[in-house]
C-alpha cells in the first residue's frame, strides 16, 4: 500500500484509467490531480474516504439511423483531409512481423470477426445538409492484400510504401489489411487504417483482439459502439462541466497567442506542406537515471522533466518566454469507453513561460502546475477551442501551435499466441503533421525518441544538430538542475572547439604589406565598374565608392580631423 503509482509504471493514460474505475466501481470521482499528488494506495485511500459519492452514469445506446452524428475530432478530421497535399497524412499504417505458421483462414476470419465485432470499422463519412455524417453498414466485406509470391527483405520498403494509400472517406472500410511472405514461418502483417476511426490506443487494441479471435477465443460482447459515444459527446458539450472546462481553456489561452518562430534551414512555404522525415535518437541509460532521480526529488513525471526539457530547448533556439505546445490524449475518461476501437484521442495545447532567470526545478514546478491543470480540462475538445478563439487562419501553419511532444510506454509492441510471434516491424511514414514533433518512448534503460519534421522547413543535418543539443541539455539538467535556463550549455565539447578555434581562426599570414587604402585604390583600377557596395535597391560601383570617400575625406581633413580623432555619425531625414 506504499508503492509509488508512477514508479510502477504509471502514466498520465493508466492515471486517467484508474479515476474512471474507481468511479465506476465506487461512485466516487476522484480529480485525476489526487493520482499524482498522492501516488500512493494509502494516501489516496484515505483522501477518497472524505469524498461525496457521485452516481456513475453509463454511456447509452442510441437508437438505429441511417446516418448518425461524427464526434469532434471526426469533424476536425475530416476537414483535415480534404486539405490539398494531407491525403496521406491522417493514415495509420502498421507493421508487425510474424513468426511462426501462418494459418490463412484462421488469419482472414479475424479479421472478419474485428470487422463484425467493431462499427467503426465498417463506417464510411458523408455530408448530409451540408454537416459530415457517419454511415454504419451491417456488413462489409474486406479485401485481404495478400502476397502468395515470396518477397525479399529488401523489397519489403517498396511493398510497404505501395501498400499505404489514401482512402476514400465516403468508401467503408477505411481499414486496409495486408499480408507478406517472406519466409516459410516469417510473414509481415500490414495494417494501414484512417485516423478517424482510429487512435494509437485503438491499433494496439486491435490487435491484441487479433491474437485472441486467431486462436478462437470469445471475447465479451460490446455494450456500446463508437456512434454511441460521438452522441453522448454532443450533448456533454452542453454540460456544467464542459463549460466549466471551456472556462479554463480561454483563460489559458487570452491575450496576444505566440507563434513559435524557430530558425528554419527553408522559407515557409505559402500552403502548409505534409512531407516530412523521422530522425531517430536514443537518450543514453546513464543520463536516463538521473532523469528519473530527478522525477522522485520533485514529484514530477518523466513526461513533465522532458516537457520542461522540450520547452527549454525551443526558448534557447527562439528566444521566446511564450511557448504553446501541443501533446496528445488517450482521451478514454469514461469506462465504458476502454473496450471500442475508435478516434477518441483528444489534443492539449500546453502554455508554459521558459525564460532565462528560471531555475531548471523553479520553471519544471511550473510545467508541472500547468500538465495537471490542463489533464484536469482534458475532455475540452480541441476543436471547439480553436473555434471558440477565433484564431485567423494561417495556411502555412497549423492553428495554435506548430510543434508537438509526446511519452509512450513501451508497454505495447510484442506478443504471442500459440506458437505465432508478433513483433513490430520499422517502417517510414514520410509525412509530418507539424515543424516538429517529438515522440519519446520509454523504454527500461533508455529513451528512444523519435523528431519528425517538415522537409520543407529543415535539413536532415539542422535535425541531427537539434537531436543533439537536446542529449546535451538532458545531461546538464540530469547534473544540475538548479541551473538557470540560460546557463544550461547545449553545445557539445566539439561544437564549443569549432566555434571558438574554428570559425574564430582568423591569424593570417601577412603575404601584401601595402596599407588596405592602397589595396582599395588597385582594385579601383583594376575593376571600376564592378559593384563594390548594394543597399536595397542601390549599386554603387568601386569607381563611385573611390570618389565618395575621397570627397569625405577632404571635407574632413579641411574641418581638422586628424589621425585618432573621434567624427560622430548622424542620420537624418532630408525632405522630399
Amino acid at each position: 500500500m506504499k508503492d509509488h503509482f508512477f514508479e510502477l509504471g504509471g502514466h498520465s493514460l493508466r492515471a486517467t484509467t484508474l479515476v474512471s474505475k474507481i468511479h465506476k466501481e465506487m461512485n466516487i470521482q476522484v480529480p485525476l490531480r489526487v493520482v499524482f499528488d498522492l501516488p500512493t494506495l494509502e494516501a489516496m485511500a484515505t483522501e477518497i474516504e472524505g469524498m461525496e459519492q457521485k452516481q456513475y452514469l453509463s454511456i447509452p445506446v442510441v437508437e438505429e439511423s441511417k446516418f448518425y452524428p461524427v464526434s469532434s475530432g471526426q469533424k476536425r478530421l475530416y476537414v483535415l483531409h480534404q486539405l490539398e497535399g494531407a491525403e496521406l497524412t491522417y493514415n495509420i499504417p502498421n507493421v508487425m512481423l510474424l513468426e511462426g505458421k501462418v494459418d490463412r483462414h484462421q488469419f482472414e476470419l479475424a479479421f472478419r470477426q474485428l470487422i463484425a465485432r467493431h462499427e467503426t470499422l465498417r463506417t464510411s463519412f458523408e455530408v448530409v445538409n451540408g454537416t459530415p455524417m457517419q454511415r454504419i453498414y451491417q456488413e462489409h466485406e474486406i479485401v485481404f492484400e495478400i502476397e502468395e509470391m515470396k518477397a525479399q527483405e529488401e523489397e519489403t520498403e517498396d511493398i510497404i510504401r505501395r501498400f499505404v494509400r489514401a482512402f476514400d472517406l465516403e468508401k467503408a472500410p477505411l481499414l486496409r489489411v495486408g499480408l507478406v511472405q517472406l519466409e516459410t514461418e516469417r510473414h509481415l502483417l500490414l495494417l494501414d487504417m484512417h485516423h478517424i476511426i482510429s487512435d494509437g490506443v485503438s491499433t494496439d487494441l486491435l490487435l491484441q483482439e487479433f491474437s485472441g479471435l486467431y486462436v478462437g477465443e470469445d471475447l465479451p460482447p460490446l455494450r456500446i459502439q463508437y456512434k454511441d459515444y460521438a452522441v453522448w459527446q454532443q450533448s456533454e458539450v452542453q454540460s456544467k462541466r464542459i463549460k466549466n472546462q471551456e472556462k479554463y481553456w480561454l483563460q489559458t489561452f487570452s491575450g496576444t497567442l505566440p507563434v513559435l518562430e524557430l530558425p528554419t534551414d527553408f522559407v515557409r512555404p505559402a500552403v502548409q506542406s505534409f512531407a516530412g522525415n523521422t530522425f531517430k535518437f536514443v537518450i543514453h541509460p546513464s543520463i536516463t537515471k538521473k532523469l528519473k532521480q530527478l522525477t522522485t526529488q520533485t514529484g514530477t513525471t518523466l513526461y513533465m522533466v522532458l516537457m520542461a526539457a522540450y520547452n527549454t530547448l525551443l526558448h534557447r533556439y527562439s528566444g521566446q518566454q511564450d511557448i504553446i505546445v501541443g501533446t496528445p490524449i488517450a482521451g478514454r475518461s469514461h469506462a465504458d469507453l476502454e473496450p471500442l476501437i475508435g478516434m477518441f484521442i483528444n489534443t492539449l495545447a500546453i502554455r508554459n513561460y521558459p525564460a532565462g532567470e528560471k531555475t531548471f526545478v523553479e520553471f519544471l514546478k511550473e510545467v508541472k502546475e500547468t500538465t495537471l491543470q490542463a489533464y484536469e480540462n482534458q475532455e475540452y475538445p480541441f476543436e471547439e477551442l480553436v473555434e471558440k478563439l477565433n484564431i485567423s487562419r494561417d495556411l502555412s501553419r497549423n492553428a495554435l501551435f506548430d510543434t508537438m511532444f509526446s511519452l509512450e510506454s513501451a508497454e505495447k509492441g510484442e506478443g504471442e499466441t500459440e506458437g505465432l510471434q508478433l513483433k513490430p516491424y520499422p517502417m517510414e511514414h514520410q509525412v509530418s503533421k507539424f515543424d516538429l514533433s517529438l515522440d519519446a518512448f520509454e523504454l527500461e534503460e533508455n529513451i528512444l525518441c523519435h523528431l519528425e519534421y517538415s522537409t520543407s522547413l529543415y535539413h536532415v543535418k539542422t535535425i541531427e544538430r537539434i537531436a543533439h543539443h537536446f542529449i546535451e541539455l538532458l545531461n546538464k539538467i540530469g547534473e544540475n538542475p538548479n541551473q538557470t535556463l540560460s546557463e544550461i550549455e547545449i553545445l557539445r565539447q566539439e561544437e564549443k572547439e569549432e566555434m571558438l578555434y574554428g570559425f574564430n581562426n582568423t591569424r593570417r599570414e601577412i603575404v601584401n604589406q601595402k596599407s588596405m587604402e592602397h589595396q582599395f585604390e588597385e582594385q579601383v583600377e583594376r575593376t571600376p565598374d564592378a559593384v563594390a557596395l548594394i543597399s536595397g535597391n542601390q549599386r554603387i560601383t568601386y569607381l563611385e565608392l573611390n570618389e565618395k570617400a575621397n570627397r569625405l575625406a577632404r571635407t574632413l581633413v579641411a574641418e581638422g580631423v586628424q589621425a585618432e580623432s573621434l567624427v560622430g555619425i548622424m542620420q537624418i531625414a532630408l525632405p522630399k
